[in-house]
Order: C-alpha cells, then sequence, then structure tokens
C-alpha cells in the first residue's frame, strides 16, 4: 500500500479518536445518562477541555475530507512520489500533534502544527497541479 492511502487509513483512525475524544469529556462532566438519554435538554458548557476537544474535532473534519480527495486524485493518475508521500506523513504527524496541544490550549505550537499538515495537503496537491 502507498504511503497516501496508509496515511489515509491512520486518518480515518485520527478521525475516531476526534469523534470519541469530545464525546468522553462531555459524559465525564454530564454522566452517564446524559451520555444515554435523548440529549434533548440545553446543557451548560462542559468545560474548556470538552470544548476545545470539540472545536478540534470540527477543525479535523474540515480538513480530513481535502486530504482523502488530494490523496485519492494523486494515486488515481499515478503521480505519488517522495514529495506525496512526504506530504501524507507530515499532514498526519501534524494532525496528530494538533489534538492534544488544541485540548490543553498551547496557542502558537498548535497553529504550527496546523500549519504544518497544510504543508502536507499543499505538497501532494502540487503533484496534481503543477
Amino acid at each position: 500500500m502507498t504511503a497516501g492511502l496508509t496515511v489515509l487509513a491512520w486518518g480515518c483512525v485520527l478521525g475516531l479518536v476526534h469523534i470519541f475524544a469530545p464525546a468522553v469529556a462531555r459524559t465525564l462532566v454530564y454522566g452517564a445518562t446524559w451520555n444515554l438519554g435523548p440529549r434533548d435538554a440545553e446543557m451548560p458548557p462542559a468545560g474548556p477541555l470538552a470544548e476545545r476537544l470539540a472545536r478540534a474535532q470540527a477543525n479535523f473534519f474540515e480538513t480530513f475530507p481535502i486530504l482523502v480527495a488530494a490523496v485519492l486524485i494523486v494515486h488515481a493518475a499515478g503521480l505519488e512520489n517522495a514529495w506525496t508521500a512526504y506530504g501524507a506523513w507530515l499532514w498526519l504527524g501534524g494532525r496528530i500533534l494538533y489534538l492534544p496541544l488544541y485540548a490543553f490550549g498551547v496557542p502558537v505550537v498548535r497553529t504550527l502544527a496546523f500549519m504544518a499538515s497544510m504543508v502536507g495537503l499543499v505538497l501532494i496537491l502540487g503533484a496534481a497541479l503543477f
């Protein structure tokens, strides 16, 4: 399997982490009864950690579809090379670092991790566009 497709698979795993992390954080605040119920009642904010995890989740799912499309375009066109592989791994590394940095409120390094993941995307897209 190519580096890009391997990163896609690990990106899916990371997506699951992004789904469960804020849910677990909210459950710790609101309790299992809330989690098992219909969640119809308006609840107060779950606290900084749960709210940051929810924002990190939204950010991940804004960028993950772009990675999926870029990797599949490059793969289908047979344009994979060392740069696309490096870009894919850079994206994954940046996204892995981003989650705990955002969760714990680390301001500047979090942005650097995000930017590293964006550079990874550009490296992959560059193979498709140039």
